[in-house]
């Protein structure tokens, strides 16, 4: 399904675009600090803000400092920590007034991931993420200590979030979902029809909020369903070059 046969009526000019990064926007690397954005995938996101009046915006797990030092001088809206932080069309900041993790808990995370060769902790402030793809048999024991952490540290103000072998803790209750709405309330991207795309379990809010207004989810791979599904992030650029009517070139 392409995206004009689902809005046969939907143009650039009345369009918001979201994306996830990694596994939506770029490929997963081995770890975190693996990646790098391409010549090619960062003149497409600059075409895109172009062509939709600045109504691009990334939504990520990651801080916006880590989005930052990926993308370099390109500073867009984006979303990090999966709402925790927000920098709008006009670069002001909308932090969640919330704590560090307790260091007691980051303790236990780090002894699990000294244990495991493999296993790898990233802690990013508010909240910390535990990469398993070397250790992708460990999952179901890393998800039952995880998750037995959470309640005894936070009880239910720390949420698992699980994602593409990672398990990730935040505050509850602050979802992706969370920074697109807030985003469709400011210009540029009030009054847009808004579309997002994600590759896993942390975008299905996003997907929720952009259907409940009307819009279209996005689903790249195949850990998760959307309204429209690509299976890689490269048919995902070239779906929506097709929409927006230009083609980004090295």
């Amino acid at each position: 399904m392409r995206i004009h046969k689902l809005h046969p009526r939907l143009r650039p000019a009345g369009a918001a675009l979201f994306l996830d990064v990694d596994g939506t926007l770029i490929e997963f690397g081995p770890a975190p600090d693996d990646v790098e954005v391409d010549a090619v995938t960062l003149k497409f996101l600059q075409d895109a803000s172009d062509s939709l009046n600045g109504a691009l915006a990334l939504i990520s797990g990651r801080s916006l400092a880590q989005l930052d030092a990926l993308f370099g001088y390109a500073r867009f809206p984006a979303a990090g920590l999966h709402g925790l932080e927000r920098r709008d069309a006009r670069g002001r900041l909308h932090v969640h007034p919330t704590e560090r993790l307790p260091q007691p808990l980051l303790d236990e995370l780090g002894e699990i991931a000294e244990r495991h060769p493999g296993v790898l902790l990233e802690d990013k402030g508010r909240a910390v993420a535990l990469h398993y793809r070397q250790a992708a048999s460990l999952q179901e024991m890393l998800e039952r200590e995880v998750h037995a952490l959470a309640r005894r540290h936070g009880g239910n103000d720390l949420q698992v979030q699980p994602g593409a072998y990672v398990l990730e803790l935040k505050p509850s209750g602050i979802t992706k979902a969370h920074a697109i709405e807030a985003f469709m309330l400011e210009p540029p991207f009030a009054g847009r029809t808004p579309l997002f795309a994600g590759d896993d379990l942390t975008d299905l809010h996003g997907f929720d909020a952009v259907e409940r207004r009307g819009g279209v989810s996005i689903a790249v791979g195949p850990r998760v369903t959307a309204m429209v599904a690509t299976t890689a992030p490269s048919e995902l650029r070239a779906l929506l070059e097709e929409f927006l009517g230009r083609r980004a070139t090295a």
